[in-house]
């Protein structure tokens, strides 16, 4: 007699837009029938929805599988997500199923198509060539299990940095309907939320290929009744000063900017193919300070880039310590086939990114701790989130990106309050 194949779980990896379209998944498979397991150990089908930005990424996702075989060899793994999407070999996968970018927004489907092949060995593989989509392929996130939810509004990125596979797995830049992400904010609202955070792969070339810009839609968000929105990164050369002047008058907008850097060396910039220069992002990052109230300024940056020398890595620290920032997301250079990084000169030894690494790691806790105490005396608006299980404190976020943890006996979630951070843990 053949089993049913009916439970699942779901593991995201990477990004938060990866994790939404996780959420998503999860949703699809509800509403179709499907029971989710109360863990891996448990369940007919093991859903794997990968990172590929890092070779690390990529390794973590067969190491996953491969544990996951061990423990459960009744069960069938499906793969999908960036490492699904741009893996040249799918038969070393070691999956059942492999789903594209896209395909895995309509798993169901697959599900449905792959039910009587899956019974045997071979591998069933649904991944289209991710430059021939040309949409941005909309879905409603309806089941939340967060405070502050993510709103996918943008797909896919039209740069070519010389560093990044992302445009391999993702497609060229293609941007949800205007219309659409409001009547998200408004059922959102309707429900009782009160952030929304706008994320996507590349959000501020949201709206080109429709000709309209990022802050079109940021002043429809203006007129809904959310009372507060995050933005995810942004270049620095799409933080101009009609954006900064329009966000600057905000009541709505929480005063938290994360930037995509990479480096502050010219050379290396230059060399990852990104059209700025150190001084231009020197003075948005002054223009920011200059005109918000202690924002949270964080930034990416990549060490150990081809050619990077060490004189190249001190300029690029010494223009951080001096920057202005309140945070750094500091990792290594990971080579990726099929960018032209991966063939550069000159590549840089493992050892000697990490220790780059962990010098700009150092480096961010000092700013950190610097941006902390600047707002120590100050009061902020705290949107409270679940009880901490560091602490059994209530965690909450200020509109400038400081958690707060509160002692409280009753339930905090989803309220918010004016403090006064002096009288509170915050990190």
């Amino acid at each position: 007699m053949q089993r049913i194949l009916n439970s699942f779980f779901i593991k995201s990896l990477g990004c938060k837009t990866n994790h939404i379209e996780g959420q998503l998944i999860y949703q699809e498979l509800i509403k179709a029938g499907y029971t989710p397991a109360k863990d891996e150990n448990s369940c007919d089908f093991f859903i794997l929805n990968t990172c590929s930005v890092t070779s690390h990424a990529d390794n973590q996702a067969l190491y996953i599988i491969k544990q996951f075989r061990l423990k459960n060899k009744n069960a069938k793994v499906i793969l999908t997500g960036c490492f699904a999407q741009t893996a040249a070999n799918k038969e070393e996968l070691n999956a059942d199923i492999i789903l594209g970018n896209d395909e895995k927004l309509e798993i169901v489907k697959y599900l449905e198509y792959a039910k009587n092949g899956i019974q045997n060995a071979e591998m069933q593989v649904y991944v289209e060539n991710i430059f021939n989509i040309k949409k941005f392929h909309h879905k409603n996130l309806e089941f939340l299990n967060t405070t502050r939810p993510s709103i996918k509004i943008q797909e896919g990125c039209s740069n070519r940095c010389s560093y990044c596979i992302i445009p391999y797995a993702r497609g060229n830049s293609r941007s949800e309907n205007l219309e659409n992400i409001i009547e998200q904010i408004n059922y959102l609202t309707e429900n009782n939320y009160k952030e929304v955070v706008l994320v996507g792969i590349h959000i501020g070339e949201w709206g080109r290929e429709i000709n309209k810009k990022l802050i079109d839609l940021l002043k429809r968000i203006e007129d809904t009744k959310i009372l507060r929105y995050r933005l995810g990164s942004l270049y620095v050369t799409e933080i101009d000063e009609e954006l900064i002047e329009f966000l600057k008058k905000s009541e709505k907008f929480c005063t938290h900017f994360h930037l995509s850097l990479q480096s502050m060396c010219n050379k290396t910039l230059k060399n990852m193919n990104r059209f700025y220069t150190a001084e231009y992002a020197r003075d948005v990052i002054y223009e920011l300070n200059k005109n918000f109230n202690l924002p949270f300024l964080g930034c990416d940056i990549i060490t150990g880039f081809p050619d990077e020398s060490s004189e190249d890595f001190e300029i690029t620290y010494n223009e951080l310590r001096n920057s202005g920032l309140s945070f750094i997301h500091s990792f290594p250079y990971s080579k990726r086939n099929g960018t032209p990084a991966c063939n550069m000169p000159n590549q840089v030894y493992e050892h000697v990114k990490k220790e780059r690494t962990k010098k700009l790691i150092a480096l961010s806790n000092i700013l950190h701790e610097d941006f902390l105490k600047k707002n120590k005396n100050t009061m902020q608006e705290v949107l409270f989130q679940k009880k901490s299980k560091k602490n059994g404190k209530y965690l909450g976020i200020t509109k400038n990106y400081i958690k707060v943890y509160k002692k409280s006996d009753i339930d905090l979630w989803n309220t918010v309050e004016i403090l006064n951070l002096a009288d509170y843990e915050i990190e």
